[in-house]
């Protein structure tokens, strides 16, 4: 169904206060900046701010959805034949090789990883983020297998993948951190993720395996 006016409208709002208010964390910080004067420069209220975003961390982390629900959206997504192990390390290299801002590598992210390494409370939103991939994923692996709630390879199965993507993540932010070159980082990326492969075991590679169609 087409969006609606008064859903664009939404929106674009949404959109409008989440630039501003990363722009002005970018700039002061984001314990320095408070919510008031988020509100102010977006020219709407604290309560208009508070509709679209409960906290403030919110703000800052506005497209964590899309994080969260990474690792299971391409789990769900892979191949017939394709494990769930196999579809996670693809789509992690595809991004890799795009040198894709979607994972860090861009100008800029430096600046974003700054703030969170300065704020504590963007530090606890950041693990729980981490968190709610794996918990995410482990249901999706549930799901996918149809195993039961007391077999624990969906949880250790998750727990390996999300390993591998929270290394690949913090091993740019920390690249990036260190004003390295995004091509560079890209091309020793490729090689961390070789080697990660190297250390799964074949019962996590083969786990999930999408039968033909």
């Amino acid at each position: 169904m087409a969006e609606g006016l008064r859903e664009r409208k939404k929106r674009e709002t949404r959109q409008r206060i989440s630039d501003i208010a990363t722009g002005l964390f970018l700039e002061y910080g984001f314990v320095t900046v408070t919510v008031a004067e988020v509100a102010e420069a977006a020219d709407v209220s604290v309560n208009t701010v508070y509709n679209y975003f409960p906290t403030k961390e919110d703000l800052f982390f506005d497209r964590s959805q899309g994080v969260v629900d990474r690792l299971s959206r391409w789990v769900r997504g892979r191949g017939a034949g394709e494990s769930a192990a196999e579809a996670v390390l693809r789509e992690l290299r595809e991004e890799v090789e795009a040198v894709s801002p979607r994972i860090g590598l861009m100008e800029g992210y430096d600046r974003f990883m700054r703030v969170i390494d300065d704020a504590p409370p963007l530090r606890s939103r950041l693990w729980a983020i981490q968190q709610e991939v794996q918990d995410n994923l482990e249901r999706t692996l549930r799901e996918e297998t149809g195993a039961s709630d007391d077999d624990p390879l969906p949880t250790l199965i998750a727990g390996q993948l999300n390993w591998v993507h929270q290394t690949v993540m913090g091993t740019i932010g920390r690249a990036m951190v260190a004003g390295r070159d995004r091509n560079e980082v890209s091309r020793e990326t490729l090689v961390l993720l070789d080697e990660m492969e190297g250390l799964l075991s074949p019962k996590v590679l083969k786990y999930a395996v999408r039968g033909a169609e």
